[in-house]
């Protein structure tokens, strides 16, 4: 469990899903339990940003609307995970405004645009995400950077797919997600400075 999703790999298993969501639109029981275990880490992961502990119970309110609309969905298994991360976000804004708390602002922040950092830094975030440390950091990250790194690193969807949940253009998610990730990369390194357990806790790569 405490690998939790594998955010880069999400993309392999594509075919596998889109074959199981034809078939579970078929009414195929079980291969919709196969599609769920593809996307249900990715999407909870992505939902823990958004609404901390309270995301069993919006996922369990998404896969309900998924469930019933599921005849509706038209696309292959890239856009399966595109289409269930918009439905969970949905879920978790309308949870966001009946507890009325207003999502993070980022007005200011988009006026700050800094180059992103090398790509070795950009790996090290990309690498520890997979914890609850790490989505701990990223809920305090502004929140268009937050769901642009959750979408790209932790559900595995593409730039223009990420903007598409988003309703936002691919650069400004791609900008988005490149400053998040610049960030949590100082957060985790500052982290270390700290105390010599914490690349074990973050999980870094081996």
């Amino acid at each position: 469990m405490g690998q939790g999703t594998e955010p880069r790999r999400g993309q392999a298993y594509d075919g596998e899903l889109g074959a199981a969501v034809a078939k579970a639109q078929q009414g195929d029981e079980a291969a919709f339990a196969v599609a769920y275990r593809f996307v249900q880490p990715g999407l909870l992961g992505y939902l823990r940003g958004l609404v901390g502990d309270d995301a069993e119970d919006v996922a369990s309110d998404a896969w309900l609307e998924i469930a019933r609309d599921l005849g509706r969905f038209r696309g292959d298994g890239a856009g399966f995970r595109g289409w269930t991360a918009t439905i969970a976000r949905h879920r978790a804004l309308d949870h966001l405004r009946r507890q009325r708390v207003r999502p993070r602002s980022s007005a200011l922040e988009q006026d700050v645009l800094e180059l992103p950092g090398p790509q070795s830094t950009h790996d090290q975030a990309l690498e520890a995400l997979s914890t609850e440390h790490a989505l701990q950091l990223v809920r305090g990250l502004p929140r268009d950077q937050a769901e642009a790194v959750l979408l790209r690193v932790v559900v595995g969807l593409d730039g223009p797919a990420a903007a598409r949940v988003l309703g936002k253009r691919p650069g400004a998610v791609r900008t988005a997600a490149h400053r998040g990730l610049k960030r949590l990369a100082g957060q985790l390194g500052a982290d270390k400075s700290v105390t010599d357990e914490a690349p074990r806790t973050l999980g870094e790569s081996t």
